[in-house]
């Protein structure tokens, strides 16, 4: 599959992945929602496993995880720690944020993811997909003039900076993926895979923890959108981890491309949730589509 139509389709699937993990956490305790989706990512992985291992050849190589070393292993490992960190972050900023305004927020990591493509990996994207990158991330400014309307004030917001947080450690896991698919040369599956296991590694504590009502928490109520989270983020994952293995795919540029999920996530924020203002953001949401052709167009 081309790596374009692939980042495209996996912004689609992000955008449903946001609407889901909206759902999910609204009023509800975050902790277990993000173990419970997580748990759904790294069953369907561990089911794949024990497929491959009792009957080798069965499933289409798409599906089939590479044997590892404990040093592979470790670097999956961390990767998994850095997503752990932007979605502790993106999940509590997501629940008490309005989505049509925390999508876009998230959406300015292909700034961040730029300029460490620029000088880490040495990439150089073209004017014109500088131009779309640079576009799409100044329309969120009137994004903060909505928010102020709304009463969130980005500068005082403690919420903001959860989203932010998490933006930043999901700009370094861009640049690590690609890293381990293009350097490296993982498989698709293979990283997306021990990816999920080890993130219930690294949620199974906290879950435990909450159960045990080690810390003031909120109650936990069971949504039909938790496990789909996880299947939303599996299917788009993919497609994005594919888009990076190709050597044509620019790691800045695919993320901008990807950030097209804001579109998605913002109409589900309006339709869905009946949340306000949604007039007034239009422009900016307006300006990152214009973004996006002009990255695609470069």
């Amino acid at each position: 599959m081309n790596w374009v139509i692939a980042t495209l389709l996996s912004a689609f699937f992000l955008g449903l992945y946001d609407l889901c993990t909206k759902h999910s956490v609204r009023a509800n305790a975050v902790t277990p929602v993000l173990f419970f989706s997580t748990l759904t990512g790294a069953t369907v992985w561990l089911v794949l496993l024990l497929v491959q291992a009792i009957h080798p050849g069965l499933l289409p190589p798409t599906l089939v995880t590479d044997a590892l070393t404990w040093h592979q292993h470790l670097q999956l490992l961390l990767k998994s720690g850095i997503v752990a960190a932007s979605w502790i972050g993106t999940y509590y900023a997501l629940k008490h944020l309005p989505l049509s305004l925390g999508a876009p927020l998230r959406a300015m990591s292909p700034l961040l993811t730029l300029f460490g493509a620029i000088l880490i990996l040495g990439e150089r994207p073209s004017w014109l997909a500088t131009v779309g990158i640079l576009t799409t991330l100044g329309s969120f400014v009137g994004l903060s003039v909505a928010g102020a309307q709304e009463g969130i004030h980005f500068h005082r917001n403690k919420w903001v900076w959860f989203l932010l947080m998490g933006t930043l450690f999901g700009a370094v896991s861009s640049l690590y993926d690609k890293y381990l698919l293009g350097t490296l040369h993982f498989s698709v599956p293979t990283v997306q895979c021990w990816f999920q296991i080890y993130l219930l590694v690294f949620f199974a504590p906290f879950a435990l923890g909450w159960k045990l009502r080690l810390w003031q928490r909120n109650e936990f109520h069971w949504r039909w959108t938790i496990p789909f989270i996880a299947l939303a983020l599996l299917v788009a994952d993919y497609l994005y981890f594919s888009a990076l293995r190709n050597p044509a795919g620019l790691v800045a540029i695919v993320m901008s491309l990807r950030r097209a999920s804001t579109l998605v996530a913002f109409a589900g924020g309006l339709l869905l949730f009946k949340e306000v203002n949604g007039w007034k953001k239009l422009p900016a949401v307006i300006g990152i589509l214009v973004g996006v052709v002009l990255t695609l167009l470069g």
